[in-house]
């Protein structure tokens, strides 16, 4: 079965830039070696001047410039007549579109597959942009649009399925998102009290309330190192938080890493004793799956996503993420109580492998193609 893969891809696979790009560098290393399935990815960049071919893994990666200054108009215009035509010139037998690629991709004659990500319209409301609720509502009626136009829909998370109840016409079908391999495998060294957060410092995020936590905790005498790898993408609201470090003498206890490589982030959760994630929005974060596959317990929001991927008191702890006392005494649950991490550590890493592990994954993806080239 040809099987045309149309997904955010990184120019370098072993430096994925975001959740979408290392999805589908796992997802297609795993589905690369299916024998019954042959791949072709077709994916768009800004600023690529002309068209490329490229392999990895045995997969041909069709590469095209992405034209159009926004994404909403060129996923509707060009970018969306560039990818079409690419992915005729191949002829697949499936189409799988992930994410913005959906837009693309949406109308074209081959039985295909989408895969929801996340709600750019939701994303797009809470970014405190220019004009943030009329995008919204125009990012809305396309998504809602492209939705309803695929027959087979994969969502990440049962919150992702709630949200596209009375929308989605298609099948709609549970698969987790699948991380790299070497994450089950990792060594564990936590002897000292490191609380690790791998996420974007934003408002969404809720960077501010991880470090309240963190000041409670210290207060109580409870040691900890709370450190946080990500890139601040909202400049006013990261000099908030390096400001509130400051005021509340955290510069020991709460250490801003920026943006790190996967390594790092392996060798972060390898000496973690627990990760922490208290967005106030989100769908399934890849974080927590790796988190969980290292064997490190989660502490991570009650809303949305999060609490169908954490069991709380198995493999970590749900928290209001509006109350910096309540993530700090589950902080502390874990930080001090090594029997309770160890059993932690056990059961994350066992749901994770059944959950998240690429293989299984790509088996389970294999197998909506299948259905779907069978209608």
């Amino acid at each position: 079965m040809k099987v045309c893969i149309v997904t955010a891809f990184p120019v370098d696979p072993a430096r994925p830039h975001g959740g979408v790009e290392a999805v589908s560098v796992a997802l297609v290393g795993a589905l690369a070696k299916l024998s019954r399935l042959h791949l072709d990815v077709v994916t768009a960049h800004r600023g690529l001047k002309t068209p490329r071919v490229d392999t990895w893994n045995g997969v041909a990666i069709h590469r095209i410039p992405w034209r159009g200054r926004w994404t909403l108009t060129s996923a509707l215009g060009a970018a969306r007549r560039d990818v079409s035509a690419a992915v005729a010139a191949i002829a697949p037998d499936v189409v799988h579109a992930h994410d913005t690629f959906g837009v693309m991709t949406r109308g074209l004659p081959y039985p295909r597959v989408l895969t929801i990500h996340g709600f750019i319209h939701g994303d797009t409301k809470v970014a405190a942009r220019r004009f943030a609720a009329s995008r919204s509502l125009a990012w809305r009626r396309v998504e809602h649009r492209t939705w309803s136009d695929y027959g087979h829909v994969i969502a990440i998370s049962p919150y992702v399925r709630e949200r596209l109840t009375g929308i989605v016409r298609g099948v709609v079908h549970d698969i987790d998102n699948p991380i790299g391999a070497e994450f089950f495998d990792l060594p564990r060294q936590d002897a000292a009290p490191v609380v690790f957060s791998a996420a974007v410092i934003s408002r969404r995020k809720n960077t501010l309330a991880l470090v309240e936590g963190a000041a409670i905790l210290k207060r109580a005498g409870v040691p900890l190192q709370v450190r946080l790898a990500g890139p601040v993408v909202e400049p006013a609201y990261g000099r908030q938080v390096i400001q509130r470090i400051s005021a509340l003498g955290l510069e020991r206890e709460v250490v801003c890493l920026g943006s790190v490589p996967s390594e790092q982030v392996q060798q972060e959760l390898s000496r973690a004793r627990v990760f922490a994630l208290v967005s106030r929005e989100e769908n399934s974060p890849l974080g927590i799956e790796e988190a969980m596959a290292a064997g490190v317990p989660v502490v991570t929001s009650n809303r949305c996503g999060m609490p169908y991927m954490v069991r709380d008191g198995e493999t970590g702890f749900l928290v209001d993420p509006e109350d910096p006392s309540d993530i700090a005494d589950r902080l502390r649950a874990v930080l001090i109580d090594p029997v309770r991490r160890a059993a932690m550590s056990e059961r994350s890493r066992a749901v994770a492998r059944d959950r998240f592990h690429p293989d299984r994954v790509a088996e389970r993806t294999a197998a909506v193609y299948e259905r779907a080239a069978a209608d």
